[in-house]
């Protein structure tokens, strides 16, 4: 049975899955998934100033101390990229969507000058506190001029939460400097592995969460999306495949302290090939589990390329 279309205020595509009073489409006019109806901006205001880290995430800042160590590898990893391809000069970074400020702390310490934009207010005081430059607010075409010019713009877990990410995107590319990098991770959502859980073990979309979420990308939907706003595709690498596990009937779905333990037993694994020399080896089978559409998130790294923005 084939699904559904569904047209919504110029968008179109059959309808994948309905939840919250929300139905996801793959829509043909934005080439990825993304929900209808969009929130309001003012909705959206008033999850993310005020609610998300309280109601939504009450946990994320005490459990991002407690991971430290092992997110310090993965920055670790993101800043060796953004060094290794840009001049010695050019180490000033903007992270939109900054959270309680350890990615721009990692890039501080390795003598980056840093800037955060983050709207949420427990988040933004976390960061100050590190010592960090934040502004908060969301970025916009009043705030944009105010910050400058960067060489480095990070979003991590931010394009799923907006309305409109192309309008974000081609403000990025009005700010970063000629060549600059934009780094973007979103989660890896509707994945083979996902397919397979729903087929075989009779999963339900768990990864569907509107209003919180509301575009759903693969890494090549990702890649067109930035192209499409003046990006060229530099290199593309997965997070570990966590619901593989769920695959080996470990469901940590609506259990937290299965999740912990499992999120534990990846931690383990990465900081061992740290810790044996093999961190090289560990980004290379992330590389090409990219390219199977497998992984949890995708992080992508593209340039700005020259020429006029469509």
């Amino acid at each position: 049975m084939k699904p559904a279309i569904k047209e919504w205020n110029g968008h179109v595509g059959p309808v994948l899955d309905s939840k919250n009073g929300f139905d996801i489409i793959d829509c043909e006019i934005c080439s990825y998934k993304h929900a209808t109806p969009v929130p309001s901006e003012k909705e959206l205001e008033e999850i993310y100033r005020h609610e998300y880290y309280t109601d939504e995430k009450p946990l994320y800042i005490e459990r991002f101390k407690e991971d430290l160590p092992w997110w310090n590898l993965a920055y670790g990893d993101r800043y060796d990229s953004f060094e290794a391809e840009l001049p010695k000069g050019q180490r000033r970074i903007l992270d939109i969507g900054s959270g309680p400020g350890y990615f721009l702390k990692h890039g501080m310490d390795r003598g980056w000058e840093t800037v955060g934009v983050e709207p949420s207010k427990q988040a933004a005081a976390h960061a100050r506190s590190l010592g960090l430059n934040i502004f908060e607010e969301f970025l916009d075409e009043q705030l944009a001029p105010k910050l400058g010019q960067f060489d480095v713009i990070h979003m991590s877990e931010v394009l799923e939460h907006i309305p409109y990410p192309g309008k974000l995107l081609k403000l990025a590319n009005q700010m970063l400097a000629p060549g600059g990098i934009i780094c973007v991770v979103v989660p890896n959502d509707y994945s083979p592995f996902q397919a397979a859980l729903r087929k075989s073990c009779g999963f339900e979309p768990w990864w569907v969460a509107a209003p919180h979420h509301l575009n759903y990308f693969d890494r090549s939907s990702l890649e067109n999306l930035l192209a499409h706003y003046g990006f060229k595709s530099m290199m593309a690498e997965s997070t570990f495949p966590i619901d593989i596990f769920l695959l080996m009937n470990d469901n940590y779905v609506g259990n937290d302290d299965l999740g912990r333990q499992c999120h534990k037993r990846r931690k383990n694994l990465e900081k061992n090939l740290n810790s044996a020399g093999l961190n090289d080896l560990k980004r290379q089978i992330y590389q090409s589990l990219s390219m199977l559409g497998i992984g949890r998130e995708i992080c992508l790294y593209a340039k700005k390329t020259v020429g006029e923005i469509k």
